[in-house]
């Protein structure tokens, strides 16, 4: 018996928790219910009990990395301010509360650090880097001060060159390349194809995928021949319904990102 339990406890080790059961990453932190990407959304996805966060990040002119989706500040900031000509003091002046719940007013723009420090011991902080590689040596900077375990960061980017630049600056980390899919109204067909994500993946060195939780394009098949090309490990992103959480779920994804973290976590089947 006892040789069972440690052979059983070295399984679990080598192979990690998501063998048996999927990361739940809140996206933009509890976004459902608070302000994207504000430091109350990031505390509200740690009291709803999730394995990380996901956050979004772009420099501005005076090269501080701030959190937020989107090029400018219309949506969540009420005034619109292109975020990388504007400074931390102009980005500042606006609050990213309200938008959301007036219970919520007056919420800065987070910098990097300031999501760094209410990132638990042995939580998962999940970077997406919205900008290209000229944000790498910022991001250096930043991970050289807080010295966060590279198991404890996994950062994300659509960008091709942003990817290869992190897997070459930080080896060590864990990086995904980040892909979704549009279909042509005229010949129904979707893109990217099969071989265009395979070649993504390859450009850009990642070591797994995160790709949007399509389940026209994300089947069985479609996971098992990305293997065949080299797939260790993938996540999906953005679900928020039961049935899609448990879909990727039995794909064998490492970790699904969502909107609605102790939600999905309730109602997704052993």
């Amino acid at each position: 018996m006892k040789f069972y339990t440690v052979f059983l406890s070295f399984i679990l080790s080598s192979f990690g928790t998501t063998l048996f059961a999927q990361m739940i990453v809140a996206h933009r932190g509890a976004s459902f219910y608070a302000p994207e990407n504000t430091i109350a959304a990031f505390q509200l996805a740690w009291e709803q009990g999730a394995d990380g966060v996901e956050g979004d990040f772009y420099l501005t002119k005076d090269n501080q990395i701030v959190c937020i989706h989107d090029k400018d500040t219309l949506r969540t900031g009420g005034k619109k301010m292109v975020i990388a000509d504007s400074t931390l003091e102009d980005l500042r002046s606006l609050e990213y509360g309200s938008w959301k719940d007036e219970k919520f007013r007056g919420e800065p723009i987070p910098t990097f650090a300031d999501v760094m420090k209410v990132i638990p011991s042995g939580k998962r902080f999940v970077i997406e880097l919205k900008t290209g590689p000229e944000i790498v040596p910022f991001l250096k900077e930043q991970l050289d001060l807080f010295k966060p375990s590279s198991k404890d960061l996994l950062i994300i980017a659509f960008n091709q060159e942003t990817v290869a630049a992190c897997k070459e600056t930080f080896p060590n980390i864990t990086a995904h390349w980040l892909t979704g899919y549009k279909q042509d109204k005229k010949t129904g067909l979707w893109s990217p194809t099969l071989i265009e994500v395979v070649n993504g993946m390859k450009k850009s060195k990642a070591d797994g995928l995160g790709t949007q939780g399509n389940r026209e394009i994300v089947t069985e098949a479609f996971v098992e021949a990305l293997k065949v090309h080299g797939l260790r490990e993938f996540h999906v992103w953005t679900v928020d319904l039961p049935a899609d959480g448990n879909y990727f779920k039995k794909l064998g994804a490492m970790g699904i990102t969502t909107n609605r973290p102790a939600f999905i976590r309730e109602n997704l089947t052993n």
